[in-house]
């Protein structure tokens, strides 16, 4: 008994221990074949670069190489992709053509709004849920319906699972707070162009989106471009506050919506939020105080209408006697010799107070102002040294004879004058040829010609001419 429970237990023991070697080996197998079955995923940037429908939203996300780095890094992150039906939608909306024409803060802050920092699955999204995205202090919103929405969009397609993260396909552009506030205003052609970014980063520096947004306004917007403001000498806003830009930017608003068709006639004075501005309209174009040119009407919103021109309209501050005397204190002086006339006729008794009379704010002048290079020629013609060795009656008579009362005619009105005739203060006439801009004053041997145009002053306009001219 005993010898043969010993020679059956002799003979289990090495048949277990073969079984539990053969156990083992398999499962070593096993563990190797699940290695081998094993799917590697690929990360965010790479999934939605394999798909055909999302590549403007790859177009988009290459312009930041931030934001593709993060999205190809470890992490868990949610992205709510937008495929490309929902991006042309999203420029039809907003007047665009490309996102090449979105200024680039504005599409990275739209891009940012569409990714949460943690993965979330379509199943663990609940109606009414929000969640925090990459863009600060801005959630979306989820609803759990019949299918699944983020702020409205649809969700089309569900856990695309990444090696980062999981993906989304969503058939609208998300879009934050801001510009959503912003969509179908009179802000809206600006912001989301990238040729008006000097003009949208001024009215939000100062602090006039909030108002130019108000739904329940109606306004005129005459919008300058990134060009408008280099022509009027403005290449940058970093040095000015907000008290300095509002008056700017005000200047280029009207409280009421005016279409280019229902702009009032030429010559007319035009009462904007920062005070009157003079249109022109010639077979030439629409023209607002002489240099500013409307190049593009009617670009509607629901509460008003956008004009585009290519010169920044800056409204004066100083009256026609300021400017003058503002110019003698330039690096190049050129009216030293005008305002020391305007100053000897006005403080002699005998003559007209013409410093009072030009600095008259409810004034309405167009003067034609010799430079100090016309005045010395006058000089030399007359053998004197300056304005002391001339009369006060004929230096009166010389100044009256360069100034128009009653009207501000601009470069652009010349073209609109049924007659050159000019009448003047001193009740003299001379011709004004509008075609090659030059001065004909009816007994000269030369002519004159008339060298910078459209200076403006609060009560009226100067045009600078090379010679004085005689009555």
């Amino acid at each position: 008994m005993t010898n043969k429970s010993n020679s059956k237990n002799f003979i289990w023991k090495p048949m277990v221990s073969l079984a539990l070697v053969l156990t083992m080996a398999l499962t070593f197998t096993s563990c190797n074949d699940d290695d081998d079955d094993e799917v590697m995923l690929d990360n965010i940037v790479t999934i939605a670069q394999g798909n055909s429908n999302l590549s403007i939203l790859v177009s988009a996300l290459t312009k930041f190489p931030d934001l593709v780095s993060a999205l190809q890094a470890d992490g868990t992150y949610t992205v709510f992709a937008p495929n490309n039906a929902a991006f042309t939608a999203l420029l039809g909306v907003i007047g665009q053509e490309s996102l090449d024409d979105i200024p680039e803060p504005v599409l990275r802050r739209v891009l940012e709004y569409h990714v949460l920092a943690s993965k979330v699955a379509s199943t663990d999204l609940t109606d009414g849920q929000t969640a925090g995205t990459l863009l600060t202090g801005e959630s979306i919103e989820v609803g759990v319906g019949s299918g699944v929405t983020i702020n409205g969009a649809n969700v089309v397609t569900a856990n695309v699972e990444a090696s980062n993260g999981i993906v989304h396909i969503v058939d609208a552009v998300l879009v934050p707070s801001l510009e959503a506030s912003i969509v179908n205003t009179v802000v809206e052609p600006a912001y989301f162009n990238k040729d008006f970014s000097i003009l949208t980063a001024a009215v939000v520096k100062a602090d006039l989106v909030g108002t130019l947004i108000n739904k329940d306004a109606s306004f005129t917007v005459f919008a300058p471009t990134n060009e408008a403001f280099e022509a009027a000498g403005i290449t940058s806003i970093d040095g000015l506050d907000a008290d300095a830009l509002t008056p700017i930017l005000l200047y280029h608003v009207l409280g009421a919506e005016v279409t280019a068709a229902d702009l009032p006639a030429t010559g007319s004075a035009v009462t904007s939020l920062g005070g009157d501005f003079y249109l022109s309209i010639n077979e030439n174009g629409v023209f607002i105080n002489g240099s500013t040119q409307v190049i593009a009407t009617d670009i509607s919103a629901d509460n008003g209408v956008v004009h585009v021109v290519d010169r920044t309209l800056v409204p004066p501050t100083q009256n026609i006697v300021e400017v003058a005397i503002a110019s003698t204190e330039a690096g190049t002086p050129e009216f030293t010799q005008l305002v020391a006339a305007l100053v000897k006729v006005s403080n002699d008794p005998s003559g007209a107070d013409l410093v009072a009379t030009l600095s008259d704010p409810d004034g309405n002048f167009t003067v034609f102002a010799p430079t100090d290079v016309a005045f010395a020629a006058l000089y030399e013609a007359l053998d004197v040294t300056g304005v002391d060795e001339i009369d006060v009656a004929t230096l009166q008579a010389v100044l009256t004879y360069h100034v128009v009362s009653g009207a501000r005619i601009l470069s652009t009105d010349l073209p609109n004058l049924t007659s050159g005739t000019v009448g003047t203060v001193n009740g003299g006439t001379f011709e004004l040829d509008p075609t090659t801009a030059t001065i004909d004053d009816n007994g000269s041997t030369s002519i004159t010609d008339i060298t910078a145009t459209d200076i403006l002053a609060t009560n009226g306009v100067i045009h600078v001419i090379d010679k004085v001219i005689l009555p």
